[in-house]
């Protein structure tokens, strides 16, 4: 295969490429990242699922011993997708590209495979809530797949340190063969520093307006949030809170404004997000668990510095004092509302920040960054391999 030559990828999803709230909008800029970085990308989408009976069969007998199935895992399943994959890819294909393990778990194939994700299964059953109480059938079947898969795959991309170090001490996937690729935000962005700096002189200075994006207030620490909102206004500061997505399940003080779901498809609802994101002061979301966090990247494309906690595959999407800051989930909150309230009260110190999450964005949590990132440790994981020679590197 001469140098210089274009690859192909066949891009292995069971989900719709063209639907941008797949998977939080990642199926989509996934795979538009690597057409843009120059690899020409074939779809190879929309897996049908296999073993219906035989799955919904096992979820209701676990069901009735209260422990979680996930069929996803289910090896007739991940078969069946093998299967179907097996018929529709092209000889010609390079390498077999997906963003995720499942879609290719059972996979055998002499092509060089790729994946892009944010985490191990050992990572989600270790730190998510719905894979706190599974049965031992699917811990044993996910636990095997992933096993097996990620010591098959050419190159293991995750978004976070978190999720590599998961594939590498958990699962003993080489290191070599391991690379972190921070994912980039979901809005379009034609923002410059001057914009940024615009955006930040504009802001109130009577009110510090804080803004939480999330569809699990549970998860994502809407209590905390609030608690924050609470502290600040009890210490004179106004502050008003923005919750977008998620309806609170408790009663909120008239300081709370709600906006529920906001679709990036409705050209209105995705105006008002961008609004929100330009007049907020801080983006605040104290997860619990996170694999990655793609509004982490999209608030800062506005220059929107972010409050969060030091979870998860978060501080690869938050770097310390640059685009925002980083709490322990049992930090006082008064440390939190401390920095809230210097920065809040010192705009030149404020617009500092602004601009550094800004260049933080422009420099790591962008798709075109990150893209080319990604072909760069594709051609090099491809060329390393025997009787493959090097492809053209963007």
């Amino acid at each position: 295969m001469a140098n210089h030559q274009t690859l192909r990828a066949a891009y292995v999803t069971a989900f719709e490429p063209k639907d941008i709230h797949a998977w939080s909008g990642l199926i989509y800029h996934i795979k538009q990242a690597l057409e843009r970085s120059g690899i020409e990308v074939e779809s190879l989408s929309n897996l049908k699922k296999g073993a219906l009976l035989t799955c919904a069969a096992k979820l209701l007998f676990y069901k009735l011993r209260r422990k979680a199935y996930h069929r996803d895992r289910e090896p007739a399943l991940l078969e069946n997708y093998a299967r179907q994959i097996e018929e529709r890819l092209d000889p010609n294909t390079d390498f077999i590209f997906s963003p995720g393990t499942l879609a290719i778990g059972k996979l055998k194939t002499d092509k060089p495979m790729v994946i892009w994700t944010d985490s191990t299964f050992a990572g989600l059953v270790e730190t998510y809530p719905e894979f706190q109480n599974l049965c031992a059938e699917t811990l044993k079947n996910g636990h095997e797949i992933e096993r097996e898969i990620l010591n098959n795959l050419a190159l293991a991309i995750y978004s976070s340190e978190w999720a590599a170090q998961s594939a590498i001490n958990y699962y003993g996937v080489d290191p070599k063969r391991v690379k972190v690729i921070p994912f980039g935000a979901n809005l379009e962005c034609d923002r410059t520093e001057e914009t940024i700096r615009q955006l930040s002189a504009n802001k109130s200075t009577e009110t510090c307006r804080l803004l939480f994006v999330g569809v699990d207030w549970y998860r994502k620490g809407g209590e905390t949030a609030l608690a924050v909102a609470q502290s600040l206004n009890d210490r004179g500061i106004q502050t008003e809170l923005h919750i977008v997505g998620v309806t609170p399940p408790i009663p909120v003080p008239s300081w709370v404004i709600q906006h529920g779901y906001l679709s990036k498809k409705d050209p209105d609802q995705l105006a008002r997000l961008n609004k929100l994101m330009e007049e907020s002061h801080f983006f605040i979301l104290p997860s619990r668990s996170e694999c990655f966090g793609i509004v982490f990247a999209e608030a800062a494309s506005f220059g929107l510095p972010s409050i969060a906690t030091k979870v998860g595959g978060i501080p690869s999407a938050i770097s310390e004092g640059e685009s925002g800051f980083l709490f322990e989930l049992d930090s006082p909150l008064d440390k939190i509302c401390d920095l809230i309230q210097e920065h809040f009260r010192d705009s030149q110190r404020y617009e500092n920040l602004s601009i550094s999450s800004f260049r933080r964005y422009r420099s790591k949590l962008n798709w075109d960054v990150a893209g080319r990132a990604a072909k760069e440790a594709i051609c090099d994981a491809l060329a390393s391999r025997p009787s493959v020679e090097s492809f053209s590197k963007p």
